[in-house]
C-alpha cells in the first residue's frame, strides 16, 4: 500500500476482525485501517454461540481481540464514485480501499405465520446467527420449555443439542432424509441422531413444517406437512445462511451467489475486495471459518505490499466439538472434510465401535485420500487432513493409512 492509505472494512465478524488485525500488524504507519460493525457487541467468535447458549461459556469468553477504534455503525450505502460509504446516522467515510467482510443472514424459509403483520418474528420464534440471537435464546429457555428446532444441518444440531443441555424438551425437524447430511455419510449421521436421542433431542427426519402458529403474538405450536401438531414455547429457524449481499448489490458490484471475487479477492471494482462468508470465488460460496480467515491473511499480505499473495480456494474440513456442561455424556466430537461418500472404483477404510460410540472413515481413489469422517474421538483428525490436503500418492500398502485411522496423528 502507499502512504497515507485509507483501507475501510465493513464487517466486525471474524474475517473482518482478522483482516484489520493483520493490517495493523504489516500495513505501516503510513496506513489507516477502519473496522466498521453494525452489532452492539465486542467482536466475538460466531462459531462459538451454541457453547454461550449451553451454559458452557460466557459471552466474554468468545470475545476477540478487536482493533481498538472500531466504528459502531451500520453502512447504509456505497459510493463508488466519491469512494465513501454512508451510515445510518448521516456519517461518511472515505475509503482507497474497501472491503467488505458483510457476512452471511439466516435463512427464514416462506413458513406461513413465521412473521408478524410487521414482518418481524414473533414473540419465542428465533434464528440462531447473531449474538443477539443467542441471548435472546437463553433468556427464554428454561428447564421443561417445549423447543423446536426447524433444520438438521450443523446449525440445527448444535442448537438442538444445546438447548437440551439447558433442560429444554426439544424437537429436532429435518426435512432432509438424515442429520447433518452435506457432511457425514449415513454412519456418522446415525451416531449424532443417537447422540441427540441420549440427551433427550426427538428427531423427526423428511419431515417439513409448514406453519407456525401463534396466539396473542407468541408462539404456540408448529404444524408439520402431514398435519402433526407440535406444542412449542421455543422455536429456531437453523436453515442455513445466505451471503449478505446487499450493500454489494445495491453499489452494482458482480454478484452471483455471493460477491464475486478473484484470486485477489477483489470484486469487479479494483479499489473494493470481499472477505469472508459473503464472497464467491471460482464458484464456491464456503461459509465457515476456515476459508474466511485464510482469505483475511491473503488479502492483509496482498494489501501490505505482497504482490504474490493470493487466494487460491480452501480445502475445508467441517469440525464440531461440543464439550458439554456436566455428564462426559454431554460430549460430542467429530469432523468431515471431503468426499465422505465413496465412489464406485474407491477404497474405504473404516472402523467402528458401537459401544464408545466412535466411527472413523477414510475415502481413498487413485492412491490419494478424498475424504474423510471421524466421530468421537478426533485424535488422528489433523494427520488424516494434512495427508487429504497435501493430496499426496499414498504407500500401495495401505500400512501407513491404518496408521493414521488408529494412532494420534496430532490435531
Amino acid at each position: 500500500m502507499t502512504s497515507n492509505t485509507r483501507v475501510v472494512v465493513i464487517g466486525a465478524g471474524l474475517a473482518g476482525v482478522r483482516l484489520a488485525r493483520r493490517l495493523g500488524e504489516l500495513g505501516g504507519s503510513g496506513t489507516s485501517v477502519t473496522l466498521v460493525g453494525d452489532e452492539e457487541h465486542r467482536p466475538y467468535n460466531r462459531v462459538l454461540l451454541a457453547e454461550v447458549l449451553a451454559g458452557r461459556y460466557a459471552p466474554e469468553v468468545i470475545a476477540l481481540p478487536a482493533p481498538a477504534g472500531i466504528v459502531r455503525a451500520r453502512v447504509t450505502g456505497i459510493d463508488r464514485a466519491a469512494r465513501t460509504v454512508g451510515c445510518a446516522d448521516g456519517t461518511r467515510i472515505a475509503y482507497d480501499t474497501l472491503v467488505l467482510a458483510t457476512g452471511s443472514n439466516p435463512v427464514l424459509p416462506p413458513l406461513h405465520g413465521l412473521f408478524t403483520p410487521d414482518h418481524v418474528l414473533p414473540e419465542g420464534v428465533h434464528a440462531f446467527r447473531t449474538m443477539d440471537d443467542c441471548l435472546g435464546l437463553s433468556k427464554a429457555v428454561r428447564p421443561g420449555a417445549r423447543a423446536v428446532v426447524v433444520g438438521g444441518g450443523l446449525l440445527g444440531v448444535s442448537a438442538a443439542r444445546a438447548l437440551a443441555v439447558r433442560g429444554a424438551k426439544v424437537v429436532l425437524a429435518q426435512q432432509a432424509e438424515r442429520l447433518m447430511e452435506r457432511q457425514l455419510d449415513p454412519a456418522a449421521s446415525k451416531l449424532v441422531l443417537r447422540h441427540l436421542k441420549d440427551l433427550g433431542v426427538e428427531v423427526h427426519t423428511e419431515c417439513r413444517v409448514r406453519d407456525v402458529r401463534c396466539v396473542g403474538g407468541a408462539v404456540r405450536s408448529v404444524e408439520l406437512a402431514d398435519g402433526y401438531v407440535l406444542d412449542a414455547d421455543l422455536v429456531v429457524v437453523a436453515c442455513g445462511v445466505r451471503p449478505r449481499v446487499g450493500l454489494a448489490l445495491a453499489a452494482g458490484l458482480a454478484v452471483h451467489k455471493g460477491v464475486l471475487v478473484d484470486d485477489e479477492l477483489r470484486t469487479s471494482d479494483r479499489h473494493i475486495h470481499a472477505i469472508g462468508d459473503c464472497v464467491q470465488h471460482e464458484g464456491t460460496v464456503y461459509g465457515l471459518a476456515a476459508p474466511a480467515l485464510e482469505q483475511a491473511e491473503a488479502l492483509a499480505g496482498l494489501l501490505a505490499g505482497d504482490g504474490d499473495s493470493r487466494y487460491t480456494g480452501t480445502r475445508s474440513l467441517t469440525r464440531l466439538t461440543l464439550a458439554g456442561s456436566g455428564s462426559p455424556s454431554e460430549a460430542f466430537d467429530l469432523a468431515a472434510f471431503g468426499e465422505t461418500e465413496a465412489r464406485p472404483g474407491d477404497d474405504v477404510v473404516q472402523l467402528a465401535d458401537a459401544t464408545r460410540g466412535t466411527y472413523r472413515k477414510v475415502v481413498v481413489r487413485d492412491d490419494r485420500l478424498v475424504g474423510g469422517v471421524l466421530v468421537g474421538e478426533l485424535g488422528t483428525v489433523g494427520a488424516l487432513a494434512r495427508a487429504w490436503e497435501g493430496a499426496e500418492p499414498l504407500p500401495s500398502d495401505g500400512g501407513p493409512l491404518l496408521h493414521l485411522l488408529t494412532n494420534d496423528g496430532g490435531s
